[in-house]
């Protein structure tokens, strides 16, 4: 378990961001970026079990891009949330906190862009 200050976890964030690749970057749109503590009961994913809903590392909230029409203009950000609990329990060191976080706003932004859970695993960003 990595001990993190709240602050110092953005900043983990920031970094991370850098490590993610810009072309998946670029394709983000309207996607505000967030840190929660831990994942709530409104977080949870029915398919899972409340101890996995209970370790979410993150979770993408919006309407894929393949997903949208023309009636979607004008709407509020797309979120992606990222957990710090289950995220600093998971992880050694700050090196492989920052690694995680990556892998999980990649995973994250895929879901945005209209990359299904499989895929994604398949791609090794599960």
């Amino acid at each position: 378990m990595v001990e993190i200050s709240e602050h110092d976890f953005e900043l983990a964030v920031r970094d991370a961001l850098d490590e993610v690749p810009p072309q998946l970057l670029e394709l983000l749109d309207n996607v505000a970026f967030f840190v929660e503590d831990e994942p709530g009961p409104e977080h949870a994913d029915p398919g899972l079990s409340d101890e996995d809903n209970a370790e979410l590392l993150g979770i993408y909230l919006g309407t894929p891009l393949t997903e949208r029409d023309a009636g979607w203009a004008g709407s509020l950000p797309d979120r992606i949330v990222l957990f710090r609990g289950p995220l600093t329990r998971m992880c050694d060191d700050l090196d492989e906190l920052r690694e995680e976080i990556a892998v999980t706003i990649v995973h994250e932004a895929g879901h945005h862009v209209g990359i299904d859970e499989e895929r994604l695993h398949e791609l090794g960003w599960g």
